[in-house]
């Protein structure tokens, strides 16, 4: 059968609407979101997207995407040829052929260089799939549909230009086998007679395949192939460490139960999901044995959306719950509660989607909806909102780690720093230690600071990652409150989780700090030269570094913590298998410090192990949740002899001992 617009022009109309069919019932449901700003700073929009969606940067960051970014580039430079073929099946008078030799020439050889690569790079990821997926789940019909459909396009275009050169007199013969060498080599394998009837096959192999592909698009996960690229240019801007104030008000429901709940970005990233499984492979709670897998979460609020995506445009109330154990479509309570916050989804994921705060909003409507959340979290909250504290010590306890010291309150106008000592600094009885070797080392630089004593409060993190936004809410005010009341402007703390809850959190509430790590600060004493060493600690041994999640990748503070123990030490901390913004949770994160683990191997267990790969004497870290996770994991494994301390110190071991 040769081509015939007849016959061609039918097809395409009603692949064209079966597509635009399949578009509009899916970007429709995005009206369902919440509204949400993502249209600001436009220009700085326009140039990440181009980065990270064209120039496929986090693609580009594991071995394999280089073969997805060959793919990705093949199929916007093949657009030109598969929309001349659309074109001239329809109107045969369109032609690429049309086009000056000095542009027409050029354009064929890039194009059947393409094609080949694109060629490869699918039977490279078929192949792939088969034998080494990137996760179990990863061999689906829909994954292999869609790369048997790319495969036969460039089939076909090979053995459309196959048959074409392989009628070809000598002169033009030789011309089209220099600048078509792919379609050239091709043609040796087609005999002039039977290259009528292969041109024919060809074209009608290409024409299906491709209308196969317009069609079905749409409806698989590889519509990500629309998304991904806007979902890129709306991508939150600064980190997304930390997740929306909630209005509470009477009558109003909390978090999210139902899927329209969500935000309109929110289930553009659903829609965005390519099911890479990065997120999967540096999830804590999935590499570890839990229920939890954000790959999964976000394909669940996906398949709830298209289910109930009908019903709740009429108003009416949806079929499939978005918690719960339905299956597909519904997110387990087990999931929901394994994630540690740690932020290593969002930092692999090559789409920006934003799968923390997803499950932070669900956390909330548990606790303040349901009143559904972990029998050892009732301690925590009741401590939390009746003395401000994990452990509910009384206030007037939290000077007691300075007892001995001579330290100052902290006095408006006066004083420049205030030490947030926060909770662990005060009442844990490791962690004082730290708050002790903090308080010399500020005295030894003479700087102004000073502390607010009992009337410190806890930041809240623990309960806003938690979902108890309402007791959260109640604690910032408080903060806040105090803050301006004293006029803080500059803040010092120890930990990651207080740093960045009152850096990024409280900006909410309209309160703008200075606040500032104790690794970053006692690096700028020592260099402006407030900290001078006179000699190195060797006490420590050998010394390996261990990433805070918060300080890390929720804030971008790799460097401070490694130049500190190198000044301290004299020489660089080893390094993990995992660090920096790959850095492996210890398990403490996203109030998961005051819960037990149940299911699969403790995650400060698989840490320590890690750990203890390099053969450290000392473990650093610069948390104290850190400090008790590796504490309480080198105890488990019964590895007594190694050393865990906090980069402050070090610091005071090499400056003050």
């Amino acid at each position: 059968m040769t081509p015939n617009p007849t016959i061609f022009t039918p097809l395409l109309i009603a692949s064209l609407t079966i597509f635009a069919w399949g578009c509009w019932k899916r970007f429709s449901l995005l009206s369902l979101g919440k509204p949400e700003e993502r249209f600001d700073n436009v220009g700085t929009r326009i140039g990440e997207m181009l980065l990270y969606a064209f120039g496929q940067k986090r693609v580009l960051a594991k071995p394999f995407g280089i073969n997805h970014s060959i793919i990705f580039w093949s199929f916007l430079i093949l657009l030109i040829a598969n929309t001349e073929f659309l074109l001239h099946g329809v109107f045969p008078w369109i032609s690429l052929m049309k086009l000056p030799d000095g542009i027409l020439l050029p354009l064929l050889l890039i194009l059947d260089i393409v094609s080949l690569l694109a060629l490869t790079a699918v039977i490279i990821a078929a192949v792939r799939r088969v034998i080494s997926p990137p996760y179990p789940e990863a061999r689906t019909f829909d994954a292999f549909f869609i790369l048997s459909l790319i495969c036969i396009l460039m089939l076909a275009y090979f053995g459309i230009n196959a048959a074409k050169i392989s009628r070809m007199q000598e002169g033009a013969l030789v011309l089209a086998k220099t600048w078509m060498p792919v379609s050239g080599a091709a043609a040796g394998l087609i005999s002039p007679e039977s290259g009528a009837a292969v041109y024919s096959v060809a074209w009608w192999a290409h024409a299906f395949a491709l209308l196969a592909f317009i069609c079905y698009l749409p409806y698989s996960k590889h519509m990500h192939i629309m998304t991904a690229i806007p979902n890129c240019f709306f991508r939150r801007l600064e980190k997304p460490n930390t997740v929306p104030r909630e209005d509470f008000t009477v009558g109003k429901t909390f978090g999210v139960d139902r899927v329209d709940s969500y935000s309109w970005k929110d289930l553009l990233d659903s829609f965005s999901c390519t099911e890479c499984g990065r997120c999967q492979k540096v999830c804590p709670a999935s590499i570890t044995g839990k229920p939890l897998n954000p790959r999964a979460v976000v394909h669940d609020i996906k398949v709830n959306l298209l289910e109930n995506g009908a019903l709740l445009k009429k108003g009416s109330e949806p079929q499939i719950p978005l918690i719960g154990d339905q299956g597909e479509g519904s997110v387990s309570v087990e999931s929901i509660w394994g994630c540690t916050t740690c932020g290593a989804c969002m930092e692999a994921c090559p789409v920006f989607i934003e799968q923390m705060p997803k499950i932070i909003q669900m956390r909330r409507h548990l606790v303040e909806n349901e009143a559904e959340f972990p029998e050892e979290l009732l301690n925590l909250f009741e401590n939390m909102e009746g003395r401000s504290n994990p452990w509910g010590i009384a206030p007037s306890e939290r000077t007691k780690w300075c007892s001995q010291l001579q330290i100052k309150p902290f006095e408006k106008n006066t004083t420049e720093y205030l030490f947030y000592v926060g909770c662990a600094g005060s009442f844990d009885s490791r962690n004082k230690h730290v708050s002790v070797a903090m308080a010399q080392l500020l005295d030894k630089a003479g700087i102004s600071w000073g502390i607010l004593g009992k009337d410190e409060k806890c930041c809240g993190d623990s309960v806003r990652r938690l979902g108890n936004e309402f007791v959260f809410d109640k604690m910032a005010r408080e903060n806040v409150e105090i803050f301006k009341e004293r006029g803080v402007r500059k803040v010092i703390t120890q930990c990651p989780h207080c740093f960045s809850t009152l850096k990024n959190d409280y900006r909410q509430y309209g309160l703008e700090l200075e606040v500032i790590h104790h690794s970053e600060l006692l690096r700028n004493l020592v260099q402006d030269g407030y900290l001078k060493l006179d000699k190195t600690t060797s006490e420590m041994g050998d010394t390996v570094f261990h990433d805070s999640c918060y300080l890390g990748r929720h804030n971008d503070i790799y460097d401070a913590p490694r130049e500190l123990l190198q000044t301290a030490t004299g020489a660089a901390p080893k390094e993990m298998e995992r660090n920096r913004n790959n850095a492996f949770c210890c398990g403490a994160g996203g109030g998961r410090m005051w819960m037990e683990e149940h299911v699969g191997e403790r995650i400060n267990l698989t840490r320590v192990k890690e750990a203890l790969e390099e053969k450290p004497d000392t473990i650093c870290v610069a948390c104290p949740y850190c400090m008790t996770m590796f504490e309480d994991g080198l105890k488990d494994v019964n590895a007594a002899g190694v050393k865990v301390r906090d980069v402050a110190e070090v610091m005071a071991e090499a400056l003050l001992r």
